[in-house]
C-alpha cells in the first residue's frame, strides 16, 4: 500500500514538473534561441494561414451583411407602403414597421455570425443571456416598450391628435417603441415615455369631431345686459364656422368685483376651434364698441363721509 502511494505521488510530481512554465520558456530562449524563434515563427505562420483560410468566410459574411441590410430596408419599405394602403391607422403602421425592422436586423446578424463559424446554439444562448441582462438593466425602458404596445391596443390617441398629458401638450407626430413625440404649438419636440403616457391622464382634444368654444366676457354694471346678450348672440350666429344645429348659450355667469361676467358657448368642428375662438373674441369686442357697450377695467371706488370734519381736523 505504501509503495502504491509513493508511485502515485511520484507520477503527480512528474506531471507537474512536465508542464511548461514561463521560466522554462525563457530558459529555452536563452539556451536554444534558434529553436525558440522557429517556434514563434511557426505560430505566426499558422495564425496567418488560418486567417487566409478564413478570408472566403469573412468576405461572404460581409457580403451577406450588406445584402441583408439592403433587403431588410427594402422589405420594411415595401411593408410600410403595403400597410399604408390598408385601413390601419398610421400609428399602428409606423409602430409595426419599427418592430419588424429590429427583428430583421437581428436575423441578419445571426446569419452573419453563423457564416463566421459561430454555432447557432451559441448565438441563441448569447442573445438570450444578453436579453435577460439588458432586461434587468433597463427595466424602465422595457416598461416603455410595454407601454407602446398598450398604446397600440387601447388607442387613446393617434398621430395627428392634439393631446395634453404629463404637464405637456402638442400634436402627436410619432409613437416609437420607447417614446411618444409631441410637437408643441411653438414647434418644440417633446418626448413622453410610453410608460408615463399609459399611466397618466390624457386629454385628447382631437378625440371628437366637434368641440365647444367657451368665451368669458365682461360688461359694465351700467350696461343693459339684454342688449349685450343680443349683440354677443348675433356675432356668434353670424360666424360661418359655428355649428348652428347645436345650442348657442349666452348667459350671465356671475357678478364680479368690477363687472358682470358673461359666458358665451357655441360649437364648431374640432379643426376650426382656435379659428372660431379668436374670431369671436375679436368680433365681439368690435361689436361692443360699435354698440356703446362698456368693457370695464378693474377699479376701486372710495367714498369719504364727513369730508368737512376731516378737513377741519
Amino acid at each position: 500500500m505504501n509503495n502504491l502511494i509513493y508511485l502515485l505521488s511520484e507520477a503527480a510530481d512528474s506531471e507537474v514538473n512536465s508542464e511548461p512554465t514561463l521560466n522554462d520558456a525563457v530558459q529555452d530562449l536563452v539556451n536554444e534561441p534558434e529553436a525558440a524563434i522557429g517556434n514563434i515563427g511557426e505560430f505566426f505562420g499558422t495564425l496567418w494561414q488560418n486567417f487566409l483560410n478564413a478570408i472566403p468566410s469573412i468576405i461572404l459574411a460581409i457580403v451577406v451583411l450588406i445584402v441583408g441590410l439592403i433587403l431588410s430596408k427594402l422589405a420594411v419599405k415595401l411593408m410600410s407602403k403595403g400597410l399604408s394602403k390598408t385601413k390601419l391607422e398610421v400609428t399602428v403602421v409606423k409602430f409595426t414597421t419599427q418592430i419588424v425592422k429590429i427583428v430583421l436586423y437581428v436575423l441578419v446578424l445571426t446569419v452573419v455570425l453563423s457564416i463566421l463559424g459561430i454555432p447557432s446554439t451559441s448565438i441563441i444562448t448569447v442573445i438570450g443571456t444578453a436579453g435577460v441582462a439588458i432586461g434587468l438593466a433597463l427595466q424602465n425602458s422595457l416598461s416603455n416598450v410595454a407601454g407602446g404596445f398598450l398604446l397600440m391596443i387601447t388607442k387613446p390617441f393617434k398621430i395627428g391628435d392634439y393631446i395634453v398629458t404629463n404637464g405637456v401638450e402638442g400634436v402627436v407626430s410619432q409613437i416609437s417603441i420607447l417614446h411618444t413625440r409631441l410637437d408643441s404649438v411653438t414647434n418644440q419636440a417633446i418626448f413622453v415615455p410610453n410608460g408615463l403616457a399609459v399611466n397618466a391622464t390624457i386629454i385628447n382634444n382631437s378625440g371628437n369631431d366637434t368641440r365647444r368654444v367657451d368665451l368669458s366676457l365682461s360688461i359694465s354694471y351700467d350696461t343693459d345686459f339684454d342688449k349685450a346678450q343680443k349683440v354677443i348672440t348675433d356675432v356668434i350666429k353670424a360666424h360661418k364656422l359655428v355649428d348652428k344645429s347645436l345650442p348657442i348659450d349666452v348667459r350671465m355667469e356671475k357678478h364680479g368685483e368690477s363687472a358682470i361676467v358673461i359666458t358665451a358657448r357655441s360649437w364648431c368642428k374640432t379643426g376650426d376651434y382656435w379659428t372660431v375662438y379668436f374670431d369671436l373674441t375679436e368680433q365681439i369686442r368690435k361689436a361692443f364698441i360699435e354698440n356703446d357697450i362698456e368693457i370695464p377695467y378693474r377699479q376701486l371706488d372710495i367714498h369719504i363721509d364727513n369730508a368737512d370734519n376731516y378737513a377741519k381736523t
